[in-house]
């Protein structure tokens, strides 16, 4: 097998991810590791806790591949007297490296997003908010949207949501009426407050997201409802580019699927461990060693 450096992984990870579609306050990229160490297994993990970083280790792996940063924040030291510090030092120690990719790979192509909904088995209609990049491989930005080839109702296709998620015993929240007809939907894995009124606007019956709040759900919802009742006495109402604007529609949108953080953002891993492989292999003609940690890393361990 031809041998592989960790730059030379961190080139191909940086070519499906690239880093400038991060957020402005997000930092993924390599955290821990030589350019020059020899790579011939990838870990990977939607968090790097104790756990994940453990089997990794034990697995002999020589990178991690992360979602989840391990530093969201600056730090002025890496000692081992706090966890993130003793991690970065066990994975030294372990001559591991540690590569995130983060709201990176979120709006990459064939990646968070794009790989959540496809396995919730809609039709691509591009991104929620595009990214203009005319060198991506295909259409790149946050969220995706998506349309069912045939309806079903909110109940049915939130039940299809959950068998796609790896189980936690957090679950999958459903807000709406679960008789309604769900044809067009909004992915968002990860924290979606941010975007509801981006999915409002682009009219889709039912919002897929994590860590959504109390008040803006009920805000969101309770305003659609209104403009719901307006609509059916034929008031034109809604902002402009809601595609509900003008019309009768009497059904308030969207609905709300909330999932659970760590589960949805798995998904990027369905199609990140094959591509990752192939391209190493194509570049390089480094047939790499990539397994996916089986860990639920979502941190409730009990619902009442």
């Amino acid at each position: 097998m031809t041998d592989v450096s960790l730059k030379q992984v961190v080139d191909v990870l940086e070519t499906l991810y690239p880093l400038k579609y991060a957020e402005s306050w997000d930092e993924p990229g390599l955290i821990v590791g030589g350019l020059d160490w020899p790579v011939k297994r990838i870990y990977c993990a939607v968090d790097p806790t104790y756990a994940t970083v453990r089997e990794a280790i034990d697995w002999g792996a020589d990178l991690m591949f992360t979602h989840h940063p391990l530093f969201f924040r600056s730090v002025h030291t890496v000692g081992g007297a706090g966890f993130r510090g003793d991690i970065v030092n066990t994975l030294i120690g372990a001559h591991c490296g540690l590569w995130v990719g983060h709201t990176n790979a979120d709006a990459a192509y064939r990646g968070q997003a794009q790989s959540a909904l496809d396995a919730f088995g809609l039709v691509d209609d591009g991104p929620m908010v595009p990214i203009d990049d005319p060198d991506a491989a295909g259409p790149v930005g946050e969220g995706r949207v998506g349309h069912l080839e045939r309806s079903m109702t909110l109940h049915d296709f939130a039940v299809r949501v959950r068998d796609a998620l790896i189980h936690t015993e957090l679950g999958v929240l459903v807000a709406g009426d679960l008789d309604s007809q769900v044809s067009r939907v909004a992915v968002l894995p990860g924290s979606g407050d941010s975007l509801i009124d981006t999915a409002r606007g682009l009219g889709v019956d039912v919002y897929v997201t994590s860590d959504l709040r109390h008040h803006p759900v009920t805000d969101a919802f309770q305003q659609s409802a209104y403009e719901a009742r307006l609509r059916s006495q034929g008031m034109a109402v809604g902002t402009p580019g809601d595609a509900a604007a003008g019309t009768s529609d009497s059904t308030p949108r969207p609905a709300f699927i909330n999932t659970p953080h760590s589960a949805i953002e798995r998904m990027l891993f369905r199609y990140a461990v094959p591509d990752v492989h192939d391209a190493l292999l194509a570049a390089y003609g480094a047939d790499v060693e990539i397994r996916m940690s089986p860990t639920n890393t979502d941190p409730w361990t009990l619902r009442l």
